[in-house]
């Protein structure tokens, strides 16, 4: 039996033992041996001691370094003078633009094929070679032909001979004009079988349909070719079409003559004029769009068939426009917006003003509203800035200089 008894009232253990001598009169224990609530409550007063002392000197070195740095602050006397570029507003003369890509295509270009099969006896071409309209390009053997055609023009002979004999004896009304007839028809069908077989040696010399320069050449001597096979390409590449597509709310703004300015990415440095040749009568359904196409000249045989172009649609020169380099203008979710520089007590300070932007052409963005020519605004180093905030304004670099577009 345990010498310990439990008291529910006080939440104790005690030790159940007697005072005395033996002998004399005993009696129990009132001091507690172990109380379990009182050793919680003082392991949470330890902890909430130790947790208030180590608050109490966390608190006291940070304040102490951060009563230092603004001790140093203020001996270098506060963040520094963010410095900018700045720009005016511009009134200039736009040519404004309408903006498509496309593709270039030939004016004339076509797949050379053959159009009798054969077998190949000489070549007269390589590839890329630049012919004038009707080089003659592959012979097929025409052995046989010619034999042929040799025989159908002696048959035309005796078909002609024997047509005269039967007219000299229809005159003098001693034959048939039915055996006429029959000479005369046979005469004329051999004709026919003599142009059929003329043609059909002229279809085994290919020819080039037109002046243009040659693709791949993608035949051997000695090859049979089969009625269709390809030869090569040939296409004229001065001058040559750049077709794009506009939307149908531009269509208004299109008109054949209409000039167009073409940039391909090969020769990114060089722009290629042209005009408006045609535009589709039909508006395509799919993508509610008008296909153009303008006449570009090419005499350096510069673009080909196929190059991705951007195109400039020109529309009327407007002016007065004003305008500002693209990158001083921020653009957000909400909106356009710039920081326009003005004194306030002796310094040059920034305000953020909302504006609204109408074209970019070269660089530059059209101001439609929101500031007036002459405004100063900041162009280089607004991104750093916030409204109010006092600058420091560095002109001696032209980032213009260096990029010619703005």
């Amino acid at each position: 039996m345990s010498p310990f008894r439990f008291n529910e009232a006080t939440g104790c253990y005690y030790l159940d033992a007697v005072i005395g001598h033996p002998g004399l009169l005993r009696r129990p224990s009132h001091k507690a041996a172990f109380c379990p609530k009182n050793n919680e409550k003082a392991v949470i007063k330890r902890l909430v001691l130790v947790l208030t002392l180590l608050t109490a000197l966390f608190g006291a070195i940070f304040g102490w370094k951060y009563l230092q740095m603004q001790q140093e602050m203020a001996a270098r006397g506060g963040p520094p003078t963010p410095v900018v570029s700045t720009r005016s507003v511009m009134r200039e003369s736009w040519q404004p633009a309408l903006n498509a890509v496309g593709s270039i295509t030939p004016v004339r270009g076509v797949v050379i094929s053959a159009e009798v099969p054969g077998v190949i006896r000489k070549i007269h071409f390589d590839s890329s070679d630049r012919v004038p309209d009707g080089e003659l390009l592959v012979e097929l053997d025409a052995e046989v032909d010619l034999a042929e055609l040799t025989a159908l023009r002696a048959d035309r002979r005796l078909a002609e001979i024997t047509r005269d004999r039967f007219a000299r004896i229809s005159t003098q009304n001693l034959g048939s004009r039915s055996d006429l007839d029959q000479s005369q028809a046979s005469l004329d069908r051999i004709d026919a079988e003599i142009a059929a077989k003329e043609a059909m040696i002229r279809k085994k010399s290919v020819r080039a349909p037109f002046g243009g320069e040659l693709g791949i050449r993608r035949i051997n001597p000695g090859q049979y070719l089969q009625e269709g096979d390809t030869i090569t390409e040939i296409v004229a590449l001065d001058p040559v079409y750049a077709e794009y597509t506009l939307p149908e709310r531009m269509l208004a703004e299109l008109a054949p003559g209409q000039s167009v300015i073409v940039r391909v990415q090969a020769y990114a440095d060089r722009v290629f004029e042209g005009k408006i040749h045609a535009i589709s009568a039909n508006v395509q359904a799919a993508s509610r769009s008008v296909v153009v196409r303008a006449l570009i000249a090419n005499p350096d045989r510069e673009l080909r068939p196929g190059m991705f172009a951007e195109v400039e649609t020109l529309q009327p020169v407007r002016e007065n426009v004003l305008t500002l380099p693209e990158r001083a203008v921020t653009y957000n979710t909400y909106g356009e917006s710039v920081f326009v520089v003005e004194e306030a007590d002796g310094s040059r300070v920034v305000r953020l003003v909302q504006i609204e932007t109408g074209q970019v052409r070269n660089g530059r963005v059209e101001i439609t509203r929101g500031l007036e020519a002459g405004t100063e605004v900041v162009s280089d180093g607004h991104n750093k800035l916030r409204n109010g905030q006092s600058i420091r304004i560095d002109n001696s670099v032209d980032p213009d200089a260096a990029d010619p577009r703005a």
